[in-house]
């Protein structure tokens, strides 16, 4: 079974729409969405609608921190993510909002645990850059034996960390489209890249492919339209800067 990974979608229809259909392409059989539907970008109705779409046909979702200041906005301006909150929450029917407040923070599917940041306790949104931060969330299912595969977003970089020969955890950067073997006598934690705003200065949009038969992991990079989604953001009149990133890829 192959199972489509998509993170930090970002109000990014356009994006969306392109790794939907490239994942489709590649075989894809599921769909799991790891948080932040919305946030930055113009588009928080269409995508969470066709979120609920894919929801509504076993797609597996959690919540990221954009989700959650969507449905509760933050009534001081602070951070760069504070800047569309209140934007995103108005645009979004009742519905939509509750649908967003309903979703798990982590959420288990045979041996495979999704979950929007790290793993030890989720709902402060810590990063996972680096070894460290990877062990410490590959330490938080210590007593989660049948887990072997930790899929998370929210860096908007893809990363591949495994325990090596001792007991350090190792980090690996992968090359977009070739298949990673990942066996399960190892245990593995891949940030699986953004949808709609990738950071690493390339504009092209961000998903994985888990492979559950093959026991392989796929990084994957889409081309879609992120001229158009720059627009939209403009004409939303929302800030310039998110309009950028898309543009330049950071």
């Amino acid at each position: 079974m192959k199972l489509a990974l998509l993170s930090d979608i970002h109000a990014n229809i356009q994006a969306f729409e392109a790794c939907l259909a490239d994942a489709r392409d590649h075989g894809a059989q599921q769909f799991a969405l790891l948080g932040d539907l919305v946030g930055y970008g113009a588009d928080p109705v269409a995508v969470v609608q066709r979120a609920q779409q894919l929801a509504e046909h076993g797609a597996l979702l959690v919540k990221g921190n954009h989700d959650e200041l969507a449905v509760s906005p933050p009534a001081l301006v602070e951070t760069v993510g504070d800047m569309t909150a209140g934007w995103t929450h108005a645009q979004l029917s009742d519905s939509q909002r509750q649908f967003l407040n309903r979703l798990p923070l982590t959420l288990q599917h045979d041996a495979i645990l999704l979950v929007h940041s790290s793993l030890d306790d989720p709902a402060l949104w810590r990063y996972i850059y680096d070894e460290r931060a990877a062990s410490a969330s590959l330490d938080a299912i210590a007593t989660l034996p049948q887990v072997r595969y930790v899929f998370c977003g929210h860096v908007h970089l893809q990363a591949l960390y495994y325990s090596g020969v001792g007991a350090e955890l190792m980090k690996f950067l992968p090359t977009p489209g070739v298949a990673i073997p990942v066996p399960r006598h190892r245990r593995w934690l891949a940030t699986i890249g953004s949808v709609g705003q990738p950071r690493d200065r390339n504009s092209r949009a961000m998903y994985a492919l888990f492979d559950s038969d093959t026991l392989q992991l796929s990084f994957q990079r889409v081309v879609y339209d992120h001229h158009g989604a720059a627009v939209a953001i403009r004409q939303a009149a929302l800030p310039a800067l998110f309009a950028d990133r898309l543009e330049l890829g950071r």
